[in-house]
């Protein structure tokens, strides 16, 4: 069974609903907890994200004036943040709320350590159904909600548009393209990296297996089967790492790089093409305001033309189990996903919100920063396979490893994605 596309009639239903102006949901008229002299925990994100800290601010200002209570925010890098959620767990030291990422909602939710929010979802007139409907199916874990949708993000070709203008030239629209234009690149701006090849970046890798028409693993009955030693997949990976180690258009450095890292060398000015994500444009210029105007976005091409498919990665809000405070808790939850509040966050980060509701603008904008990663969405999200297990894959860093033994020279493609294909399997039908 095929598990990667995101339902292409759900995302269509998402923008039908959307740039139909369907109403947002009714906040519940329960009366609200009363926290007062209380404080509850929650842990955010941190790494990719613009600057947190003002909206932050005034979520904890809006959670206080509503319940009484108190909220401590702890940021948490996400390269850190599986450890630090383990071990937690295992030590019964979690916070009330955490952002959960949409590959791990299902494994902590597997563990116990997640609370069901169904009927905190069904208080609120509306609400259920306007959920983004790919958010809540990634939140869901045999048959009960354990993560709130807050936000969506998808990744797509970011490039210096003052350089490729400078040379004449257009974004790509197919693989060959790509490569023509890294050549030029390459040759008037040798102080680039035409097209950054990060070898810890994970998500940046399965757009060029899924563009070969390749798999990065499938379902046959109730046993899973990595194909990334398949022959299309070899196709895409051999493309991807190529980029750097056939033609230079990257950098040795690059081969322990993650998203951050690369994010920084395009701040620099050292990077001249890249994926990333919908939320980094504006942290980008807020790094450095000189890029403002200078930056394009593309979605990622198909081998011979069209949309690869590229992760609908997001993420969460989740209670804990543990929790002592759930009804805060949920209020801290509600408060950060519906309202003024998720639209400030989607506004401010480049990030699609988790409410139908609230994708009208960012559906219908022509926005040159906005409206190519609302088409990648649309038309080619995707997802890593659906299975608590894919946290462990994640965990090994199956797919980093593999991408790091193949740019450092230590393997060929073949072998590499034949080794990272048996640990996944393996990986991926261990309980």
């Amino acid at each position: 069974m095929n598990t990667r596309l995101v339902s292409t009639v759900a995302l269509g239903a998402i923008a039908a609903l959307a740039l139909a102006g369907c109403s947002a949901s009714t906040p519940s008229s329960d009366k609200p907890v009363d926290g007062k002299g209380k404080t509850i925990t929650a842990w955010i994100m941190q790494g990719t994200n613009p600057d947190s800290s003002a909206y932050l601010d005034a979520v904890s200002k809006a959670f206080t004036e509503k319940t009484g209570a108190k909220v401590k925010f702890e940021e948490v890098q996400w390269a850190d943040a599986h450890n630090r959620f383990v071990t937690a767990i295992a030590g019964g030291t979690e916070p009330d709320v955490a952002e959960t990422g949409t590959t791990w909602t299902p494994e902590f939710a597997d563990a116990g350590a997640l609370l069901p929010i169904d009927d905190y979802v069904a208080k609120d007139k509306g609400l259920k159904e306007d959920l983004v409907k790919g958010l809540e199916e990634a939140g869901t874990y045999d048959g009960e909600l354990y993560g709130m949708p807050w936000y969506a993000g998808v990744r797509s070709i970011v490039y210096r548009a003052d350089i490729y203008d400078e040379l004449g030239l257009a974004a790509p629209t197919t693989w060959d393209e790509i490569v023509s234009n890294g050549e030029k690149i390459k040759a008037a701006h040798p102080e680039m990296a035409a097209f950054a090849v990060p070898g810890n970046a994970e998500f940046g890798v399965y757009p060029w297996i899924w563009g070969a028409g390749g798999e990065v693993a499938v379902k046959d009955g109730d046993k899973w089967k990595s194909e990334m030693d398949s022959a299309k997949s070899e196709e895409g990976l051999t493309f991807y790492t190529d980029l750097a180690l056939k033609y230079g258009f990257s950098t040795a450095g690059a081969t322990t790089w993650k998203e951050t890292d690369v994010r920084d060398a395009f701040t620099q000015g050292t990077v001249a093409t890249m994926l990333s994500g919908s939320w980094t444009p504006k942290a980008l210029i807020e790094s450095n305001p000189e890029l403002k105007g200078k930056i394009g976005v593309a979605v990622i091409p198909g081998k011979d033309g069209g949309i690869a498919p590229s992760v609908l990665g997001g993420s969460h809000l989740s209670i804990f189990e543990d929790s002592k405070e759930p009804g805060l808790a949920w209020e801290l939850v509600k408060i950060m996903t519906t309202g003024e509040l998720a639209t400030q966050w989607a506004d401010s980060t480049g990030y699609f919100p988790g409410l139908q509701s609230l994708m009208k603008d960012a559906l219908a904008s022509t926005d040159p920063l906005i409206a190519p990663f609302a088409k990648q969405m649309v038309d080619g999200g995707a997802s890593v396979p659906v299975t608590p297990q894919f946290g462990a894959v994640q965990a090994k860093q199956t797919t980093n490893t593999m991408m790091q033994s193949i740019l450092s020279g230590q393997k060929s493609v073949d072998q590499a994605a034949k080794d990272a294909s048996a640990e996944m399997t393996d990986l991926l039908n261990t309980k």
